[in-house]
């Protein structure tokens, strides 16, 4: 059975790994541990547990208990003192303190959910995202260079505070991988903080795995405004130490101009304007919801990958080596 590595954070490993499961693979997931936004914000700093959120939705994705079970997990309080906490992000934060091990949280939970593979933390140390703009501004945290509109002016670095180690088990899992996928994801927030944990990038550059890079389909303005394919490769080769990737997976599909309308404000589609056979174009977008009154609070959820396209081309991939 083909061994397959999922690097990222968010809604973007959400997606791969959701398409992934209903294939015979061996999957992990290595999760960022940058993240200081929300309800996984307030648990860090108020709990000083490591962040559940992307872990949790990995968790989520990789799922084989009921819909019911899945629902709880991602249900968010309204209301009250747990207004805006998920629960699985609260169950994760109580694991972690019952069972003095953030890695052991994470693995009850995956029993509890039943979940088909492994999710790792990059690293169990707490840190911190930080980036130096090159107007001088720091950025303190995910959630301030997530919320950033001055990163395409350029930035002189961007790193975590303490300095960290990876985790053993998430190198040994890139060791002995058959395929690795790095992304879709915020590349500043969700790719890059995984690449900077020592020893993640040598393990990367090491491994004989095949390694597909997940471009992004739609730029963040202020941060990948005008993005091409390329610019998002020489970003992510900057941290790779070199360019490791086999295959370069993108979108070629173009959803109605009504809806890039609706984007607007918030960023335009990446463009491929490479010519290199490493390039795998392929429809890629999920089924897009109609317009409603409602866009502005839906529309994060409109334009997205499709788990089960994503997993055709990365299954192609797979059945070739």
């Amino acid at each position: 059975m083909k061994k397959i590595v999922v690097i990222g954070g968010g809604t973007g490993n959400f997606a791969v790994l959701q398409g992934l499961k209903h294939n015979d693979v061996e999957l992990c997931a290595i999760v960022s541990m940058a993240d200081d936004g929300g309800s996984t914000g307030i648990l860090r700093d108020e709990l000083g547990v490591l962040p559940p959120g992307d872990v949790r939705q990995c968790l989520v994705a990789l799922s084989h208990s009921s819909r019911l079970m899945r629902s709880l997990m991602n249900y968010r309080f309204e209301t009250g003192g747990l207004g805006g906490h998920s629960f699985g992000n609260l169950l994760l934060s109580a694991l972690e303190k019952v069972t003095g091990s953030f890695e052991k949280a994470v693995e009850e939970m995956g029993r509890i959910l039943f979940i088909k593979g492994k999710v790792i933390p990059v690293t169990t140390h707490q840190v911190r995202l930080k980036m130096i703009l090159n107007n001088r501004k720091v950025l303190e945290g995910e959630k301030e260079v997530y919320l950033s509109q001055e990163i395409d002016q350029g930035y002189k670095s961007i790193y975590l505070e303490p300095y960290a180690k990876a985790n053993h088990h998430a190198i040994q899992e890139i060791s002995n991988a058959d395929l690795i996928v790095l992304g879709p994801g915020g590349l500043h927030t969700s790719l890059i903080p995984n690449l900077l944990v020592e020893g993640i990038s040598d393990a990367l550059r090491k491994s004989a795995a095949k390694k597909v890079f997940v471009v992004n389909l739609m730029n963040r303005k202020g941060q990948t405004t005008s993005y091409k394919v390329s610019d998002y490769m020489s970003e992510v080769n900057r941290y790779t130490g070199e360019d490791i990737f086999d295959h370069i997976l993108v979108n070629s599909q173009k959803p109605p101009q009504e809806l890039i309308e609706v984007y607007a404000e918030e960023g335009t589609l990446v463009e491929n304007d490479l010519d290199d056979e490493r390039v795998i174009k392929a429809p890629l977008l999920g089924p897009v919801s109609k317009l409603g009154p409602k866009v502005d609070l839906m529309k994060r959820s409109l334009i997205r990958h499709d788990p089960k396209k994503l997993s055709q081309e990365i299954m192609k991939i797979v059945n070739h080596l």
